[in-house]
């Protein structure tokens, strides 16, 4: 089931939306600010995105920047602002498309089933990757050696997935940082050395000298196929 949350400190408007995408099977979560909604995507990354710009705490353009961040979920502004260059800046900062208030249900459901199918479109699943008797595969989100399942946390998975995406290449602690936690957390790296710590004893046949999550002294951390 699609999952859609919207965003909007106006009751009328989320109760309007929730019982129209109710009506057409879709699974809709609501908050009424940024932080909120900033929340709702860390606990749970929706479908699509639809969000008011004119939030009581936090703009809706530094919403989009914040979930841009991390994620490439579809974000359908709603505002009752009709001024170009709210619209340039929002769209801008990473929203995908732009519909003002007031607006026709029956357009907004459109603009929503073209974001979801853009969506899906733009997550192209990573190909599995064998190491000798190992095997990770982003996609399904398993581990394997000799058959045996690894259990890898959540975020060991956002970890090795993100090294996994750009194979043979450096990736710079803040941006992993930025990638797995958001961007309060580029300074954290500390977090790393843990959670690589980790990885290496489950994944690595001697984690005490990895050969293919390797650190890069003060920079990064590169997967080696």
């Amino acid at each position: 089931m699609t999952v859609v949350l919207a965003v909007d400190d106006d009751p009328a408007i989320l109760r309007t939306l929730r019982i129209n995408l109710r009506a057409r099977d879709y699974e809709v979560e609501t908050a009424g600010d940024g932080r909120s909604a900033l929340q709702a995507v860390e606990d749970r990354v929706p479908d699509v995105i639809l969000l008011d710009l004119g939030l009581p705490d936090l703009s809706g353009v530094a919403v989009i920047r914040r979930v841009r961040a991390t994620s490439r979920v579809p974000i359908v502004v709603l505002s009752a602002r009709h001024e170009s260059d709210d619209k340039v800046e929002a769209l801008d900062a990473g929203a995908d498309d732009y519909v003002t208030k007031p607006f026709g249900m029956e357009e907004l459901l459109a603009r929503v089933r073209a974001a979801v199918r853009r969506g899906g479109l733009a997550e192209v699943p990573a190909s599995a990757v064998t190491i000798g008797r190992l095997v990770l595969d982003p996609d399904d989100g398993t581990a394997t050696r000799d058959g045996a399942e690894i259990h890898l946390t959540p975020t060991e998975w956002r970890i090795v997935s993100t090294l996994l995406r750009r194979s043979g290449r450096l990736v710079r602690q803040a941006e992993l940082l930025r990638e797995v936690w958001g961007p309060a957390y580029e300074k954290e790296t500390h977090y790393l050395r843990v959670y690589m710590a980790q990885i290496r004893r489950k994944l690595e046949d001697d984690a005490a000298n990895p050969q293919h999550f390797v650190t890069e002294p003060g920079l990064g951390y590169r997967f080696v196929p």
